[in-house]
């Protein structure tokens, strides 16, 4: 696919116009995503101009979309310029973007960004890895989440003041490598769960399983398992079911700690143990609803065969679980 600079546009967003802006011609986008009619490209360049205002926003760029609420997106938080959540690196599945998820470097990096000026960002996408670059700072190189197929490209545009995009250049590469190398999973992690199709909140009060229906999902080899792959938030239902099964030699007690985004009910053998808030600013009003190692309990396992379910509630930003024996002597995870 040659480079091009005129591209239209499929625009799904509160409000978007053509207008002159900083002496070009150029469209503004708020409240939503645009992606380039006619552009179909697995392994590329997608680049472009911005300029964004020095309020909170969050505007970016969109790769391998395959509509617009399933991509990869890179943009930037104005707003943090400088702080270690300047930029953000996350997939977006059925319509949830993972950055509750997906924190810390390489996801997010502490760059100084220019506002109210035009701003080069550069997305080089191929096999399972993108070099995201914004401005003259060097590229950062990220582990990219979805599968490698052929998407669209697009814009991501701010929430609240909305962007500026101009200068749009695409160009189709050869593959890169398959994947950034991971470590392997650590002793004791939960690596796979059955996953239900959603239900309301007020449903995972009680639990009840019948008629649900099952989806394997294997974890990251962090231990995340990113609930979105599997369901969206539609009409309601919020709330997922993932069920795992325990192995244990003997009647003891074991430390389970757990991450979750956003809430959490914690059912052993059919009785709730647990539940949890990690919501966002549920912590403190800085607290941003990060998904890490926060919270554990001690497990009464049986010996034998034991029933692990968490039922899982987001409001938005991911909707994740991860959970791991610290000791897993004794027990065997799986079917």
């Amino acid at each position: 696919m040659p480079s091009t600079t005129e591209l239209s546009w499929d625009v799904a967003a509160e409000e978007h116009r053509v207008e002159e802006h900083l002496g070009r011609e150029c469209l503004y986008l708020r409240g939503g995503t645009a992606l380039a009619e006619g552009v179909l490209i697995e392994h590329g360049v997608f680049a472009f101009d911005m300029a964004y205002p020095a309020g909170r926003d969050f505007p970016g760029g969109i790769f391998r979309a395959v509509d617009h609420r399933n991509y990869e997106t890179f943009f930037v938080r104005p707003h943090q310029s400088g702080n270690p959540d300047a930029t953000q690196y996350t997939p977006v599945f059925n319509d949830i973007m993972g950055w509750q998820l997906y924190h810390g470097e390489p996801f997010q990096v502490p760059l100084e960004l220019p506002c109210d000026e035009w701003v080069r960002m550069r997305l080089a996408f191929a096999g399972g890895q993108a070099e995201l670059t914004v401005g003259d700072h060097p590229p950062i190189v990220v582990p990219l989440k979805r599968d490698v197929v052929a998407g669209s490209v697009g814009l991501l545009g701010g929430s609240f003041a909305g962007t500026h995009y101009s200068n749009f250049s695409v160009e189709e590469t050869e593959p890169g490598p398959a994947a950034v190398a991971t470590p392997a999973p650590e002793p004791g992690l939960i690596g796979a769960w059955d996953v239900s199709d959603p239900v309301p909140e007020s449903e995972a009060e009680t639990l009840d399983l019948a008629g649900r229906s099952w989806t394997r999902l294997e974890a990251e080899p962090s231990g995340l398992a990113n609930l979105a792959r599997v369901n969206g938030i539609e009409d309601g239902r919020n709330t997922a079911f993932a069920r795992a099964v325990i192995h244990s030699a003997a009647a003891r007690a074991k430390k389970l700690e757990l991450g979750f985004s956003d809430r959490v009910r914690v059912y052993l053998n059919g009785r709730l143990l647990f539940g949890a808030d990690d919501s966002y600013r549920t912590r403190d009003y800085r607290f941003l609803g990060s998904i890490g190692w926060w919270d554990a309990l001690w497990l009464p396992l049986e010996r034998g065969r034991n029933e692990l379910v968490l039922a899982v509630s987001e409001d938005f930003g991911g909707w994740g679980v991860q959970a791991r024996f610290p000791d897993p002597a004794g027990l065997t995870l799986g079917p």
